[in-house]
């Protein structure tokens, strides 16, 4: 049987990077000791996720927060998917994910490249671009596992970003994502599984933990999908660690009785 164990650290991040590492090595120690293989982080979580901060917490790929990471994975034996942080690159701020092997080489670095730029009439207006620069690649992580796709939040509402991903090989796709209480009640739910069955991939998105009193409320609800369209593990809005198995197995035999991937028809489409 091919088949891993995912867990998905949903945390509250904090205005102090020393405190959000420590709340980072706690969480991700106690789920590799239960057994976790792959490990994920959410969106921006050394980060108040907020225009008014990312440059000010912005590091360069060979900062504090990159090599921290580096040292967790590797100290813990794990697949780091380190969430997402902003990144200073030149005088472009980027919002990053690192992602490491279990000697915590860097095996992936996902700009996010959809940027979040809304304005809900009566919810949210909020403008990623005023701060933030779009990345333009895809990423997929060769593990031992096989291949994870991974990207950021907003990337989720565009599906052709995961059918080439899901081409490329992908198994699973995990996405670092903090949807608000105006989007997260109504869009949430459905898109994860959506994208799930869709792709006919196990799809894991891992939301900060909500804080009330934070300048940006996430929604939470951190959850892991099945190739089938259901969830096998979804949390609720407090911190926690969700786990899931990652099936492979299972995911070819779905992929055998509907072998929709195989009866496109992209000559005409």
């Amino acid at each position: 049987m091919r088949m891993f164990k995912l867990a998905l650290c949903q945390i509250k991040g904090s205005f102090d990077k020393k405190e959000s590492m420590a709340t980072v090595t706690r969480y991700v120690e106690t789920a590799a000791e239960n057994g976790a293989q792959v490990i994920s982080l959410p969106e921006m979580w050394n980060c108040p996720y907020s225009n008014d901060y990312f440059r000010e917490y912005a590091e360069a790929e060979d900062g504090p927060t990159v090599k921290f990471l580096s040292d967790l994975a590797a100290k813990n034996d794990i697949y780091l998917i380190g969430g997402s942080i902003p990144e200073l690159d030149g005088g472009k701020v980027y919002n990053t994910s690192f992602s490491f092997d279990r000697s915590g080489q860097i095996i992936g670095k996902h700009r996010k490249v959809h940027l979040f730029d809304i304005d809900v009439k009566g919810g949210i207006r909020f403008m990623e671009s005023d701060t933030l620069t779009a990345g333009k690649d895809m990423t997929i992580l060769d593990t031992e596992f096989g291949k994870i796709g991974v990207a950021i939040c907003y990337d989720v509402r565009f599906p052709e970003w995961f059918r080439k991903m899901a081409l490329a090989g992908a198994k699973l796709i995990v996405l670092p994502a903090a949807f608000n209480m105006t989007t997260g009640p109504a869009h949430w739910d459905i898109t994860m599984r959506v994208r799930a069955l869709d792709n006919q991939v196990y799809f894991a998105a891992n939301s900060p933990a909500r804080d009330e009193n934070g300048p940006y409320v996430a929604y939470g609800n951190s959850c892991i999908a099945s190739p089938w369209g259901d969830f096998i593990a979804h949390a609720d809005e407090k911190e926690s660690i969700l786990y899931g198995d990652i099936d492979l197995d299972y995911e070819d035999s779905v992929r055998e009785q509907l072998p929709l991937l195989k009866h496109r028809r992209p000559e005409l489409y």
